[in-house]
């Protein structure tokens, strides 16, 4: 383990990825909160969303949160492609493309992590926001033994068709920059990441949110402002090769794509035996709520399970309020309530 700058680095060694490639030196940056207790059962994991770093998602950390820092040791890992955990933008790889990597592949390491650094066995919860609450199903299918609570919010069991669609098109925007060449960038897209931010703009906010001009609440005078300022740089700060590498861990997320699984998400779904907090937008357009819906029932085994839509205007982003009081309010109600199963 490395200490560097506010995180840590999990040095998983040669791993062999579920597409029988071998990546060396895998690395896996992490961060953690409060602390763990004596019998190791106050653990929550909170994996990080797309294009996100620890510190984007570590609002919801803090005494008194809605990730309580005072009574859980929380763990952030990031997600391979993030520019922190191994990424093209980190790893020299020469002329061998970026290995392909699954959300199998990161929870695989993210459990070595657990025991192997802290000998943890038992996670109180898995928290996650959108590629996060895939990454929650995922654990909470494949280590029943461990996970005692999963919210998956803003996130599904398997990428739908559509939402693959909505990842098309913004893959189609990114590399139609000239500096997208031979299968990689090879300098910073700026015109390809602004036409990314414009698309996401159209599918991560809902249809409402803009008939009705929410983004006045935010203190901008036209769409177009709320646009230039909010979407047009959204990406801007990222690498565009880590970008291309989440999106298709993205859009392979099927938590029954696995030897154990066979593809049959109704099994997958049927050995999850966590008490399962299914949390979307109820106007998040590519993860869209009758996703949950129709997962609910498969969850046979399940401790409990409950489906609660944030009800809001804010599409996608109502599982990421930062600066939106009536949406995190609803998260933290319902966060207290899945602690006291």
């Amino acid at each position: 383990m490395v200490a560097d700058s506010d995180y840590q680095i999990y040095e998983a060694g040669d791993v062999v990825l579920q597409s029988g490639a071998t990546f060396p030196s895998l690395r896996l940056a992490y961060k953690t909160y409060g602390t763990l207790n004596a019998a190791k059962d106050n653990v929550i994991l909170y994996p990080t969303s797309f294009g996100a770093q620890h510190t984007d998602i570590e609002w919801l950390i803090g005494p008194g949160g809605i990730l309580d820092s005072d009574k859980y040791f929380i763990i952030i890992p990031n997600l391979f492609g993030n520019g922190l955990s191994s990424s093209p933008s980190n790893t020299p790889v020469g002329e061998t493309p970026f290995p392909a990597i699954s959300y199998h592949d990161a929870i695989a390491v993210q459990r070595r992590l657990l025991e192997e650094q802290f000998g943890i066995q038992k996670i109180a919860l898995v928290y996650g926001w959108s590629m996060g609450g895939m990454q929650a199903y995922h654990w909470a299918a494949l280590h029943p033994d461990m996970v005692e609570r999963a919210a998956v919010v803003c996130g599904s069991a398997r990428c739908s068709p559509y939402n693959h669609l909505f990842l098309d098109a913004v893959k189609a925007a990114l590399i139609a920059d000239p500096a997208y060449r031979n299968g990689r960038f090879v300098e910073k897209p700026v015109a390809g990441l602004r036409a990314m931010g414009r698309i996401y703009a159209g599918w991560a906010m809902s249809y409402e949110f803009y008939r009705d001009e929410v983004w006045r609440e935010q203190g901008f005078g036209s769409q177009e402002d709320y646009l230039a300022a909010t979407w047009d740089t959204a990406f801007a700060h990222r690498d565009a090769n880590n970008l291309l590498t989440q999106i298709a861990i993205w859009q392979g997320g099927d938590i029954s794509n696995c030897a154990a699984f066979s593809g049959d998400l109704d099994r997958a779904l049927s050995a999850i035996t966590a008490h399962m907090l299914l949390m979307p937008g109820q106007t998040d357009r590519y993860f869209d709520w009758r996703d949950n819906e129709r997962e609910l029932p498969k969850l046979v085994h399940a401790r409990s399970a409950a489906l609660r839509p944030i009800p809001s205007v804010h599409g996608h982003r109502a599982g990421n309020p930062v600066r939106i009081p009536a949406d995190r309010d609803f998260i933290k109600a319902q966060m207290s309530s899945l602690l006291q199963s």
